[in-house]
């Protein structure tokens, strides 16, 4: 009878073990299956009829003629031009299932208004055309409503640049139209959006949207995304080489509605004016009485010391430089090791895209050499401190790269004293074969923080963030009302060299409303660490690559690893700039400098368009 309960217990529980087995057999989760990326390269960026053209007869004896031909006919679209630039890149689904290849459809927002009996009508034959692309092409789509700062040789963007209220401000008054390398920069302004441009662009938008709410349901469903209007984040004069520390301090946007809204915003967040001089150090006697931040405490009188502002005063010193080994070496990650006063207070990786450094040093073969580390100075001991730079991986001992003396100041402008300091750790010093340069910070440089400055900049990202959600909204009370959309945001970040409150994107890459994370990506962020290190980080599972080049040639077994990379992430689509193909195989206009093309060696443009369509076909 003990045997039979025995071997009873035991076969029960031998069951139970195996039920258990199957249970979790059945139950574990599936093989992960990897959505395909949708490979959505922008072509022809800012024509309406997509790179067609009035034939001339230089055009018709090389056998231009045929694309303005197909665009322009009665019923035409750009399908036929899209159709055969694709098909030459790869098919639709790549035979190993990991890629789809698509299109993104630029809408150039200013570009399709015309004038007539005095006032700007949409251009809806150009609208039509557009639109009528997306039944024609069977592909999917990503539709891009694009207006930004970028001017696109619309005769309207000379009528809107007379009109102050269309213009970004910073303390020396409006902006004054710019240049970026051969393209013209508008300052337009997003702090309202009760102005002309904001206006217009609505105006576009809902004629777009109409039209495209026309087409049959399956010619809707092929559209897998909508972007915003493009880069938008706050401007500064000299834009092409004004995104660094060295300038002038000049940001927008300092107009009459961005000080009632900071003021208001200051309102919301402390309630009671005294809350807000405790937390600012002020006396201000009510709100009406707060001004942004806007003069510079060395060389402009302050009322008061809430008055001050630079790229610094937000309490964070940026620290950062560059660093080459020749040769490579050993391949062993370097680090920068940051101390204050002898005290270890962060390192920060060497190897983010310093485009200036190669361009300056070509024999370097690389531009991911910089680094960079943000130091909070705000609660720092008034005084001068001694930062210490010691390189980590270079050989078996640590390195002294630089040492520099900084001034944190007090509001009363003190003469700052020295500050002890403890012993560094054991260093050697550098040796020929390592190459390195400390951009910042500035031998006695000085820093005076003003906790205003911090909230001035929260505010002019909810600037951002407002002007943005203000689109969406008006794209959601639609037929596109389930579509995805994406924002089309610079990564400031990603740049060692840039003062990112200049551009003040941050909320805006940060999830809100129903739209999506979509970024522009160049450089070392597309393949290296500093955009997956951020992102990994945020609370996206998703995102769009709104434009994308790595600016060097890599190889298929190279690009794959990036590509995969991304899908892996969580990247819906991949945006790069592809020129349109004529029937003799040369492009339709003149090359974007940043197109994927086997006749564009700029930046190793020609292989990567091999690369693609090398993975494309496999």
């Amino acid at each position: 009878m003990m045997m039979t309960r025995k071997f009873l217990r035991f076969s029960a529980l031998a069951i139970g073990l195996v039920a258990i087995s199957l249970w979790a057999w059945f139950a574990r989760p599936g093989p992960t299956v990897q959505p395909r990326l949708l490979m959505a390269p922008m072509l022809n960026v800012i024509d309406p009829c997509m790179g067609a053209h009035a034939a001339s007869a230089s055009d018709a004896s090389l056998g231009h003629a045929e694309p303005a031909s197909e665009c322009n006919r009665e019923g035409g679209s750009a399908a036929v031009l899209i159709e055969r630039t694709l098909s030459g890149l790869g098919p639709r689904f790549s035979p190993g299932g990991r890629f789809e290849l698509g299109y993104t459809l630029q809408f150039p927002l200013l570009r399709l208004l015309r004038a007539q009996d005095g006032d700007w009508v949409v251009d809806h034959p150009a609208v039509e055309r557009l639109v009528r692309t997306l039944h024609d092409v069977d592909r999917p789509a990503i539709v891009y409503l694009f207006s930004t700062h970028f001017g696109v040789d619309a005769p309207i963007e000379k009528a809107l640049v007379q009109d102050p209220l269309n213009l970004a401000v910073t303390p020396a008054g409006p902006m004054s139209q710019d240049r970026y390398y051969a393209i013209d920069v508008y300052p337009w302004t997003f702090a309202s959006t009760e102005n002309d441009i904001t206006r217009r662009r609505v105006q576009v938008i809902d004629a777009i949207v109409d039209e495209i709410c026309r087409l049959p349901k399956p010619d809707r469903d092929k559209i897998k995304g909508v972007t915003l209007l493009g880069e938008l984040h706050h401007l500064f004069p000299n834009f092409q080489a004004g995104m660094g520390f060295r300038e002038k301090y000049l940001v927008s946007d300092y107009g009459p509605t961005s000080v009632a809204g900071f003021r208001a915003f200051l309102a919301a967040r402390f309630g009671s004016v005294t809350a807000l001089n405790q937390a600012v150090g002020a006396d201000y006697p009510a709100y009406d009485a707060v001004d942004p931040p806007s003069k510079d405490i060395r060389t402009e009188p302050l009322k008061r010391y809430t008055e001050h502002i630079d790229s610094f005063a937000q309490g964070s010193l940026p620290i950062s430089g560059w660093v080459r080994e020749m040769p490579t070496g050993s391949r062993r990650p370097l680090w920068v090791r940051i101390y204050n006063d002898g005290e270890f207070v962060g390192r920060a990786s060497v190897g983010m895209s310093r485009q200036d450094v190669l361009e300056a040093r070509p024999e370097f073969g690389t531009a991911d050499v910089g680094w960079r580390f943000d130091l909070d100075y705000s609660a720092l001991v008034p005084g001068v401190h001694r930062i210490d730079l010691i390189l980590e991986g270079h050989g078996e001992s640590w390195v002294l790269m630089e040492t520099r003396h900084v001034s944190v100041m007090d509001r009363n402008q003190t003469t700052p004293r020295d500050l002890p300091a403890k012993p560094l750790p054991m260093t050697v010093p550098g040796d020929p074969s390592l190459l390195s340069y400390v951009d910042l910070p500035a031998e006695r440089s000085s820093y005076y923080f003003n906790p205003l400055v911090p909230l001035w900049h929260q505010f002019r990202a909810s600037q951002v963030v407002d002007y943005l959600r203000y689109f969406d909204e008006r794209v959601r009370r639609s037929c596109l009302a389930e579509v995805d959309t994406y924002v089309h945001q610079i990564t400031p970040f990603t740049n060692p060299g840039w003062d990112v409150n200049k551009f003040a994107v941050d909320a805006s890459l940060v999830p809100f409303g129903r739209t999506h994370l979509g970024v522009s990506l160049y450089g070392e962020p597309t393949y290296g660490t500093s955009f997956f290190d951020w992102y990994a980080r945020s609370k996206h599972r998703t995102y769009g690559l709104t434009e994308f080049h790595p600016l060097r040639a890599m190889a298929p077994d190279e690009a794959r690893i990036m590509f995969e990379r991304h899908r892996a992430s969580g990247a819906q689509f991949l945006s790069f700039f592809l020129d349109t193909v004529n029937p003799d195989g040369s492009t339709s206009v003149v090359r974007n400098q940043f197109s994927f093309d086997p006749a564009n060696p700029s930046a190793g443009s020609d292989r990567l368009y091999n690369t693609v369509k090398t993975l494309l076909n496999e």
